[in-house]
């Protein structure tokens, strides 16, 4: 299974590895901004109507949006997720298949939430596309089935995103600066989901979908008369109602710069983010300073902690910062990366000094004209979308907006000034008392951090107050690697039952974020050296292959095959079995490193060369393996967590894999064979 793992990270590294620096377009004259206005009117209940005729192309959109204010959901969060999942799923009067069929066979594109919904097609279709998305939006039918499987769904969500670093420490991140109670600073637990029940769905729906301050925008090739017309039959009925507007006590920032550390030891890299918050709005005049200055710190490719946790130290695959703009409660200045776990102090020194360097120090006309260039050319490139159209007339209506305000966007862009940049930044980013928030392996980050002399609190998972982790500690006496080792081979079915195991077979799926189609994993192994591997997508094929035989081996990444060198496959051959401790407990050369905490059990530390395989204490699994791989210059350190061990065959293998990189992969196991599925044709 080790090889395997390595072979994917590989993958991954390779993928990772090919992001390539952009040039910024060189600045030139300002363009002449055109933006069509739309045509508006209001009906009875309070639903504005916004329509842009478009006849260029024979595609309708139509964007309803309701623009409550944030509330909090308290014991019940998940209520507002729930309901929005379940609005669209077929109305009163269309069932949910025939509601979906129909879709489907317009070619249209029709999704919903608790904010509203959005609807796309052919303009030939656009009367049907408009009831479809009216009918779901306004007459949803809510149902206890249906209600429980999304329920479910939510559920198992959550535990699937137990051991992911990102989202623990955007939870912590939230919480911290805007408290449990702000409707920013809530999150959602198995015990909030399961307080929510269908008569919560409904009043929530009741309460919230509303039309007081909703907004139908409608782009496309459409007559404004026939539009008109249509939507004053389908949205007149909708009830006129007004949404509870409450308010929240604003966030504060910490009286003085903290570290605020977050101890995941299943980390093999730290997320740094440092925070402040800040009042903005889209209309403030201070708005197109402080995005130009976003850009010179970390919004471009070229930004100052960019060039200088990328491209000068190679610490990450990317370093940024962003300032976000609310009319109805602070929002938050943040600049963040990812960063391996032994160079989190020095990355925290380079974020300090970047931030105070844009406060201290004039940007230079040449970057300031390079930042301006390429967001003005962002903003041309984007302005001819229908969506785009959309949001601005949207954010004109929404943001008490000048009616001119985005033909005038790129003048004010280059208006801006270095002073202008530098005013912002003092004003907006606290150098002084800034939250600091480090999520990742305590033993690993935690002696560096100490050593920069910022105060450091320390807060579990979620968010409360805790005691500072446990260090890495020595093995009691008499234990050694091969106490530990034999430990695990006696803790999986013992050395018979494992010696038995000639050939094992692994077969299971998993996903990557974003990604088109799920996974599918397949590992094959024998006693003789000889192994197989490969990662396929569905509709794509295999992803990644590699073979180990008798004789020879090779990889296959995205296509391209490579031949393993000699030493590659000797190496291979001498480690590779169905078990490979078996192999290990041969080796002179392994390291007991002492017991660290790893998954929330303590654990034996065993280095072999560039990996450290973790034992639990207590059961003497294999709770982990960390692995550091090269290749050039650069680094990166991949952990691979077993769990959910289950006896096949009289020997206790593990049914779930996860691989983090930065990017978490959880492979679950459908199938384990073992002394079966094998033959010597799979290593071809």
């Amino acid at each position: 299974m080790r090889k395997s793992i390595i072979l994917l990270s590989g993958l991954f590294l390779t993928i990772t590895m090919q992001a390539q620096e952009r040039t910024q377009p060189k600045p030139g004259p300002a363009p002449t901004i055109n933006i069509k206005k739309p045509v508006t009117f209001t009906l009875p209940n309070g639903l504005k109507v916004l329509v842009v005729e478009d006849h260029k192309l024979p595609r309708v959109s139509f964007n309803l949006s309701i623009d409550n204010a944030p509330y909090s959901e308290g014991e019940k969060k998940g209520v507002d997720e729930l309901t929005g999942s379940l609005i669209g799923n077929g109305s009163m009067k269309i069932a949910k298949d025939a509601f979906n069929e129909e879709i489907d066979f317009l070619g249209a594109d029709i999704n919903f939430s608790t904010n509203g919904a959005y609807a796309s097609g052919l303009s030939k279709y656009s009367k049907r596309i408009l009831e479809l998305m009216a009918d779901g939006a306004l007459n949803p039918n809510f149902t206890q089935d249906e209600f429980d499987k999304e329920k479910e769904k939510l559920i198992e969500g959550l535990k699937t995103q137990e051991k992911s670093v990102p989202v623990v420490a955007g939870r912590v991140e939230n919480v911290l600066v805007y408290g449990k109670e702000h409707p920013a600073g809530e999150y959602l637990s198995e015990k909030t989901i399961n307080n929510v029940s269908l008569a919560d769905v409904k009043a929530h729906y009741r309460t919230y979908f509303v039309p007081e301050h909703a907004y139908l925008v409608v782009i496309g090739d459409v007559k404004f008369k026939n539009a008109k017309k249509i939507i004053e039959k389908l949205f007149g009925s909708w009830m006129k109602a007004s949404a509870p507007n409450l308010s929240y006590s604003a966030p504060n920032n910490v009286q003085s710069t903290q570290i605020n550390f977050v101890d995941m030891p299943n980390a093999v890299q730290s997320e740094i983010s440092l925070v402040n918050t800040v009042n903005l709005k889209l209309s403030d005049p201070d708005y197109f300073p402080v995005i130009v200055a976003n850009q010179v710190l970390g919004g471009d490719f070229n930004s100052y902690l960019n060039m200088n946790l990328r491209e000068a130290h190679g610490w990450t695959y990317g370093a940024r910062s962003s300032i976000g703009v609310n009319k109805y409660t602070a929002s938050k200045f943040k600049a963040n990366s990812q960063v391996r776990n032994m160079v989190t102090d020095s990355a925290v020194v380079e974020f300090i000094k970047e931030i105070k360097r844009i406060r201290t120090e004039k940007v230079t006309d040449e970057a300031l004209n390079n930042v301006k260039a390429g967001y003005v050319g962002r903003f041309v490139m984007q302005v001819e979308k229908p969506q785009t159209i959309a949001r601005y007339a949207l954010n004109i209506e929404t943001e008490g907006l000048a009616a001119d305000f985005y033909e005038n966007y790129i003048k004010n862009i280059q208006a801006v000034t270095a002073d202008d940049v530098m005013r912002v930044m003092n004003k907006y980013v606290l150098a002084d008392n800034i939250r600091i928030l480090v999520t990742g392996k305590g033993t690993d980050v935690i002696p560096g951090l100490e050593k920069l002399k910022i105060p450091i609190f320390y807060f579990d998972k979620y968010g409360n107050p805790t005691e500072k982790p446990k260090m890495k500690k020595s093995a009691p006496a008499g234990v050694t690697v091969k106490t530990v080792l034999d430990g695990y081979i006696a803790s999986i079915g013992g050395e018979k039952a494992v010696a038995g195991v000639k050939t094992i077979v692994f077969v299971g799926s998993g996903s990557i974020p974003q990604a088109p189609a799920p996974l599918k994993y397949t590992s094959k192994k024998d006693t003789k050296g000889q192994s197989l591997f490969k990662i396929e997508m569905e509709g794509m094929g295999e992803l990644s292959k590699q073979v180990v035989n008798n004789k020879t081996g090779y990889s296959v990444n995205q296509g391209q095959r490579k031949e393993l060198t000699p030493e590659e496959f000797a190496d291979k051959k001498a480690t590779t079995s169905t078990f490979d401790e078996l192999l290990l407990l041969k080796k002179t050369d392994l390291i007991l490193d002492g017991i660290e905490p790893i998954n929330g059990a303590d654990a034996y530390a065993i280095k072999n060369g560039k990996s450290t395989l973790y034992f639990d204490v207590k059961t003497g699994l294999k709770l982990a393996e960390i692995k550091l791989i090269e290749k050039g210059d650069k680094k990166m350190t991949v952990s691979t967590n077993y769990s959910d061990y289950r006896e096949v065959n009289g020997v206790k293998v593990p049914f779930d894999i996860m691989i983090n990189q930065g990017m978490e992969l959880d492979f679950k196991m459908s199938e384990v064979k073992i002394n079966e599925g094998v033959s010597d044709a799979d290593f071809q």
